[in-house]
C-alpha cells in the first residue's frame, strides 16, 4: 500500500477507523456479543481486512468502505424484543453476500418474512451439526461436524425462503441459504474455537462466497499506521508509557518507525513487575532504539497506597489512578507533547465494554482503557486498538523488537497487584516473584513456554498446614496457572506433564520461604478469566 492514502470513516459515536481504499474489506457489524471481534480475527486469518463497526452503521457508510461481504454478530438480544438492535434496513439491498451469526442469522430470516421465536428447547454448549458438505458454505468439510451453539430463539419457517444447510438434533435450521439471494445464517457460533472446522467455514465464506482474494499482510497494516501516525503528530512529541510488555514495546517500536526521535517513553517501576523487567525495558530502550526514555521508580509510592487494601477493582481503581498521578508529573517535564500512545488491543477494549455505544457486557476494568489523556490534555494514539495479541507479535517481530520481548507471556496492566490476591506487601510480592519465575523457568527447560500462552504463579490469600521436617508448617498457598489460546478471549487450561508439574511445585515448596503447597488451576475461559483478579 506504499503512497496509498487510508480513508479516515465514522464507526461509532465519537470514535472514527481507517480503511485502506486498495484493501479487500469485510465489515462485522456488531450486535453485542462478547466474541464479535473473534470473527473479524477469523477473518483476518485469511488475509482479508475485517473492521468490527457498529450494528447501525448507516447504509450510505457502508458503501464508502465498500465491503466485499458483511458479517451480523450474535448478541444477547431477542430480535422480536423491545428495543432490540436492528441493522440499517438497507443493507440487505447492497447486493453483496451477508453472514448471520446466531442472532444475526435471526435478523437476516426475520428481514426476509421468516419467523423467530422462542425454542421448544435451548442450545448452549457443543451440539452435533449435520451438515450439506458440496455446499459453498461447508465445501471441503465433513458431513458431522461439532459446533458451539448458545441461543434460545429459532427461526421456524425457514423452509420457505431459505434451504438448510445444516441442522442438528433439536435446532432444524442450523445453517440456512436464502434461495434466491447472497444471504447465509449460522445458528451457532464459528469464531470460537469450540466449532469443529469453524475457521475454515468462515474461510470458505471470505474465499468462496465474497471472491477475496487474501492480499491484507501485518506489513501493510505497518506501512497505514506509520502513515497514520505522520499525519496526526505532524512535527509535535508524542510520550508513550512503556510497561515491560510487548504491547507497550511494539507501539513503541511503530512510533519510532513513523517519528523517530520525536518519540517520548516514560516507564514507571511501580514495584508490580515480574523479576529482570525492568532492566530489560531499559536496556532495549535505550541501546537498541535508542529513544528518550524516562525512568520513573515510584516502587514506594504503589504500595504505600495499595496498603491493606485486597478488593481486586479497588486495587485496579488505585493503580491506575496512582499511575495517572506519577505518569503525569513525568510528562509534565516533557516539552512540545501532544500526544499519548498506549498499547490497548481489541480483547482489553472488549472486556472493559469502552469500546462501543452497544449492549456488551463490562467484565473487568482494564488499565489501559479510558481516563488517561483526557485527565494530562493529551491527544490519543491507539494503534494496536483493533488487533488480537498474535497479530502485535507478528507487528513486533517485523518492526525489529527482539523475540525475548515479542513472544513475553502477557502481563496485566496493574502488574503483580492481580495476581497476588489479597493485601500487597514488599514480602508477599517477593514471594510471589520468587514463585513466578520458577514456573517459568520450568516451562523454558521443558521446552514448553512458546506452546502457552500464558504462565504465572498466583499467591493466595489463605494459609494451609503441612509438615516439614517433623515439624507442623503453617504457610502460604501458590496457585500455577497455564492457558492455551489463540485469542484470550477464550482460553483452555494447558495440561501440563505431570513431571513438570512436580519440578515446579518441589522447587517453590523447598526454595521460596513460607509456601508450603502447590495448587494448580484447571479452569477455562469462559467461565473463568485467564487473570484470577
Amino acid at each position: 500500500m506504499s503512497g496509498s492514502t487510508a480513508k479516515e470513516v465514522q464507526l461509532w459515536d465519537g470514535q472514527t477507523g481507517f480503511i485502506n481504499p486498495q484493501d479487500e474489506v469485510i465489515l462485522v457489524l456488531d450486535f453485542g456479543s462478547q466474541t464479535a471481534q473473534l470473527i473479524a480475527r477469523r477473518v483476518r486469518e485469511q488475509n482479508v481486512f475485517c473492521q468490527l463497526v457498529r450494528h447501525d452503521l448507516p447504509v450510505e457508510r457502508i458503501k464508502e468502505l465498500n465491503p466485499k461481504g458483511l458479517i451480523l454478530s450474535g448478541g444477547p438480544s431477542s430480535v422480536y424484543g423491545e428495543g432490540a438492535p436492528h441493522p440499517d434496513p438497507a443493507i440487505f439491498d447492497l447486493d453483496i453476500p451477508i453472514l448471520g451469526i446466531c442472532y444475526g442469522m435471526q435478523l437476516i430470516c426475520q428481514a426476509t418474512g421468516c419467523e423467530v421465536s422462542p425454542g421448544d428447547s435451548r442450545e448452549f454448549g457443543r451440539t452435533e451439526c449435520n451438515v450439506s458438505p458440496n455446499a459453498d458454505l461447508f465445501d471441503t468439510m465433513p458431513e458431522q461436524i461439532t459446533a458451539w451453539m448458545s441461543h434460545g430463539d429459532q427461526v421456524k419457517n425457514a423452509s420457505e425462503t431459505f434451504e438448510t444447510l445444516a441442522a442438528s438434533e433439536t435446532c432444524p435450521h442450523a445453517a440456512v441459504k436464502h434461495k434466491s439471494r447472497p444471504f447465509f445464517g449460522l445458528q451457532f457460533h464459528p469464531e470460537v474455537t469450540h466449532t469443529q472446522q469453524g475457521g475454515q467455514l468462515l474461510a470458505n465464506f471470505v474465499r468462496k462466497i465474497c471472491g477475496c482474494e487474501g492480499t491484507w499482510k501485518i506489513s501493510s497494516l505497518i506501512e497505514r499506521e506509520v502513515e497514520l501516525i505522520k499525519q496526526k503528530v505532524g512535527n509535535d512529541r508524542v510520550i508513550c508509557g512503556l510497561s515491560g510488555g510487548v504491547d507497550s514495546a511494539v507501539v513503541a517500536a511503530l512510533l519510532y518507525k513513523a517519528i523517530g526521535d520525536q518519540l517520548s517513553c516514560i516507564f514507571v517501576n511501580n514495584g508490580l513487575l515480574r523479576a529482570g523487567e525492568a532492566e530489560e525495558v531499559e536496556r532495549e530502550f535505550t541501546q537498541h532504539f535508542k529513544t528518550d526514555l524516562h525512568v520513573v521508580d515510584a516502587r514506594s509510592r504503589f504500595l504505600d497506597e495499595l496498603a491493606g487494601v485486597i478488593d481486586p477493582q479497588e486495587k485496579r481503581k488505585i493503580i491506575g489512578r496512582v499511575f495517572i498521578e506519577v505518569f503525569q508529573k513525568e510528562a509534565e517535564s516533557i516539552e512540545d507533547a501532544k500526544f499519548l500512545a498506549q498499547g490497548t488491543l481489541y480483547p482489553d477494549v472488549i472486556e472493559s465494554g469502552a469500546n462501543l455505544d452497544g449492549p456488551a457486557a463490562t467484565i473487568k476494568s482494564h488499565h489501559n482503557v479510558g481516563g488517561l489523556p483526557e485527565k494530562l490534555g493529551f491527544q490519543l494514539i491507539e494503534p494496536l486498538r483493533d488487533l488480537f495479541k498474535d497479530e502485535v507479535r507478528r507487528m513486533g517481530l517485523e518492526l525489529g523488537l527482539p523475540e525475548t520481548i515479542v513472544w513475553r507471556h502477557p502481563f496485566p496492566g496493574p502488574g503483580l497487584a492481580v495476581r497476588c490476591l489479597g493485601e500487597i506487601t514488599e514480602e508477599r510480592l517477593v514471594t510471589l516473584r520468587q514463585a513466578d519465575t520458577i514456573v517459568i523457568e520450568e516451562l523454558r527447560k521443558a521446552d514448553l513456554y512458546r506452546s502457552i500462552q500464558q504462565a504465572f504463579a498466583v499467591l493466595l490469600p489463605i494459609q494451609s498446614v503441612g509438615v516439614m521436617g517433623d515439624g507442623r508448617t503453617y504457610e502460604d498457598v501458590i496457585a500455577v496457572r497455564a492457558v492455551s489460546t489463540d485469542d484470550f478471549m477464550t482460553a483452555d487450561w494447558y495440561p501440563l506433564p505431570t513431571e513438570v508439574l512436580q519440578r515446579i511445585s518441589t522447587r517453590i515448596i523447598n526454595s521460596v520461604r513460607g509456601v508450603n503447597r502447590v495448587v494448580y488451576d484447571v479452569s477455562s475461559k469462559p467461565p473463568s478469566t485467564i487473570e484470577w483478579e
